[in-house]
């Protein structure tokens, strides 16, 4: 089983300058080879491979032009290339857009595939070309180092991630039954709604921070270009936005945890998130919430613990079914929170009403066996 672990990195001013050109010599390596790639294409309608840009860059390095790329790990130069070229096979698959041009003033990291050693007990790390340096351990781990990669944030704070293979297979998946099942509606007034009736509220951390946020840019646009105290506010915006972002990884970590530990299978629906951004007036709404972040943890989390992820298709009418009767309520529109089914009566809260369905479609294999969706009936 694959496992990452995440520590806090602490070089000192040596290493912090020897982290600075190996930065830069696998972000050149990286827009080196985009650019390459892009302009073969372009000509010949052919693609440079990875092994094709390795015996490039080998080729370069020995340019006195750019003998300085020496002064990097070779490996991490060729992770560099791996990196680019699982990019371009995202964008192919459709999965993401175009791979862009790295900036020097963004995240930076570097990634490096062996000889590296970690002390635990002095609470240091071996990286090549680095040397030892220190990190805070706050959990050990028994395996083998895969790939560690180092990264610097743009407040100026350094990580290391570690990969390690375990050797322990993924556990057998637990048996679903009805009782064990939970349906999850997400939403934008809710985080999320359970099929169990629970609401859980939307933290809007960015909504909530969106004040300072402004207060801190003004700052940053009123100083002088290339000045000292430019880069210092430069610094307090970038502060500001990853203590919002961290308040929201905290958060999905704790709803994606809480849900996988609580039940034997989660229905969620698969939503086009992508698409959805495209609508400007939910845009940063949407984007503040991070359903794709809470997906992928329950993705990797349902994984590590044998529970069971399914995902039902994204035009289930789940809001217009009643979940009591099956009847579908063609007339129901957005702006209906609380609706009565026609047929039995019962009143429902939208939003709870679908996750019900939710979990009704996930359990009948994501498929409505009703053609005509009179029904919903429950087999086993």
């Amino acid at each position: 089983m694959l496992k990452s672990f995440k520590y806090r990195l602490y070089p000192n001013q040596e290493q912090q300058e020897i982290f600075a050109k190996h930065f830069g010599c696998t972000r050149f390596v990286y827009n080196w080879g985009l650019d390459l790639k892009t302009k073969e294409y372009i000509a010949t309608k052919k693609t440079l491979s990875y092994f094709d840009l390795a015996n490039k860059l080998a080729e370069k390095k020995k340019e006195p032009e750019f003998e300085w790329l020496q002064e990097a790990n070779a490996q991490s130069l060729q992770m560099s290339l791996r990196g680019l070229d699982n990019a371009f096979t995202s964008f192919f698959r459709k999965q993401n857009r175009f791979p862009k041009f790295k900036h020097k003033n963004s995240r930076q990291s570097i990634a490096y595939p062996q000889n590296i050693k970690v002390d635990f007990e002095d609470q240091k790390i071996r990286i090549p070309k680095v040397g030892w340096a220190k990190i805070i351990i706050d959990r050990t781990f028994e395996g083998k180092i895969k790939t560690v990669t180092v990264s610097k944030t743009p407040t100026d704070k350094y990580f290391v991630s570690i990969l390690v293979e375990d050797g322990n297979p993924l556990p057998d998946k637990v048996k679903i039954t009805e009782d064990g099942t939970v349906g999850v509606d997400v939403g934008l007034r809710d985080f999320a709604i359970l099929s169990t009736g629970e609401k859980i509220p939307n933290p809007k951390y960015l909504k909530n921070a969106e004040i300072r946020l402004a207060v801190k840019q003004r700052q940053l646009s009123k100083k002088k270009k290339g000045s000292n105290k430019r880069i210092k506010a430069k610094k307090q915006v970038a502060l500001a936005y990853e203590k919002v972002s961290n308040r929201r990884s905290d958060f999905l970590h704790k709803i994606s945890s809480k849900l996988i530990s609580e039940n034997q299978a989660v229905v969620i629906e698969d939503l086009n998130i992508s698409g959805m951004l495209k609508n400007h007036c939910l845009a940063k709404g949407i984007s503040d919430v991070a359903w794709g972040k809470l997906f992928a943890f329950l993705t990797y989390k349902s994984d590590w613990y044998g529970k069971n992820l399914i995902k039902i298709g994204r035009f289930e009418p789940s809001s217009k079914i009643c979940n009591v009767c099956g009847e579908v309520n063609h007339k129901l529109k957005l702006s209906d929170r609380m609706w009565i089914c026609l047929e039995c009566g019962t009143e429902h809260d939208r939003d709870v009403n679908a996750a019900i369905n939710i979990k009704h479609f996930g359990l009948l294999g994501g498929k409505v066996i009703s053609p005509s969706l009179n029904k919903l009936t429950l087999s086993g």
